[in-house]
């Protein structure tokens, strides 16, 4: 390997340290559902369902929310070897936002009827997805196909968090739509790539 420059990171570290945050945060996704509720007598299916389905959902929404910024996560810094200074402190305000997905994760999921709330998780969702549309924008520097795809759940998340300020319980099902970003980005590669 070429020796850096002392304004050059490799990237390979801080793919290790992102492998890492994600997942812990992906983790602790599920901290608290086992503590959703004290039942006082043998739970029936019924009673489950009152009390976890709510928070399945939450938790199914932000896990695969945070798989998604994984990949492309690691997509992005496997053709990125060597970065700058400013575009490590980047990755590392991305990467904060996913440590914080577990806090408001917890917040939707217990009170996802409220719209402060649900608005609060719509902008950190619209926060992650800028920072990644941002990180694509430096590596690739114009728009590409990869740009985009990372563009797509930004443009669903807005729309979605001003849903969530007026009908919180229909906002979930607007930003499920940014996951059509993967299909966008698998179109993209089934045209122009013959093998894929």
């Amino acid at each position: 390997m070429t020796e850096l420059k002392p304004d050059q990171f490799e990237m390979r570290r801080l793919e290790s340290l992102s492998n890492t945050i994600f997942g812990v945060a992906m983790t602790l996704l599920a901290y608290d559902l086992p503590k959703a509720a004290v039942f006082t007598s043998a739970p029936g299916w019924s009673d489950l369902a009152h009390v976890y389905s709510g928070k399945l959902a939450g938790f199914t929404l932000s896990f695969i929310i945070a798989g998604v910024f994984w990949i492309s996560h690691h997509r992005r810094l496997a053709r990125q070897p060597v970065g700058s200074r400013g575009g490590v402190i980047l990755n590392l305000f991305f990467l904060l936002s996913i440590v914080l997905l577990p806090v408001t994760n917890g917040l939707y999921t217990n009170y996802s009827m409220s719209s402060a709330v649900a608005v609060l998780y719509g902008l950190h969702l619209t926060a992650i997805a800028g920072l990644n549309a941002w990180l694509w924008w430096t590596i690739l520097g114009g728009w590409r196909h990869e740009i985009m795809a990372s563009m797509f759940p930004l443009l669903v998340f807005i729309p979605g968090t001003i849903v969530a300020a007026f009908a919180p319980h229909i906002a979930p099902f607007v930003w499920f739509i940014a996951f059509g970003g993967l299909v966008i980005q698998r179109f993209y590669i089934a045209r122009t790539e013959p093998g894929a």
